[in-house]
């Protein structure tokens, strides 16, 4: 069996197919037991949401962002990109209420 790549993914290089795919697996959003942490190459803690897609395990750093995101997700916003466009998910201001 071929192993999976394995791909640490930061909200600015968040593409909709990624974001597709973590509302899908998570779609009431993702809770502490669905969190994982490891050290990356630098020696830091990171946390991160795990998703698969095709042959490739993302691993999607978790933040406000990423959590106002996907709670705002709406398909339709992505129709005029590509899926793999990191330019396609905007950066949300999250000082708006």
């Amino acid at each position: 069996m071929k192993s999976l790549r394995r791909v640490i993914v930061d909200f600015k290089k968040l593409t909709p197919e990624v974001l597709k795919l973590l509302v899908d697996t998570y779609p009431d959003g993702y809770d502490d037991r669905n969190i994982i942490s490891f050290k990356n190459a630098k020696g830091e803690r990171v946390e991160a949401v795990e998703v698969l897609g095709g042959d490739t395990k993302y691993l999607v750093k978790i933040s406000a962002k990423l959590e106002y995101t996907m709670e705002h997700y709406d398909a339709e916003d992505y129709d005029d990109f590509d899926d793999d466009d990191p330019e396609a998910v905007p950066e949300p201001d999250l000082t708006e209420d």
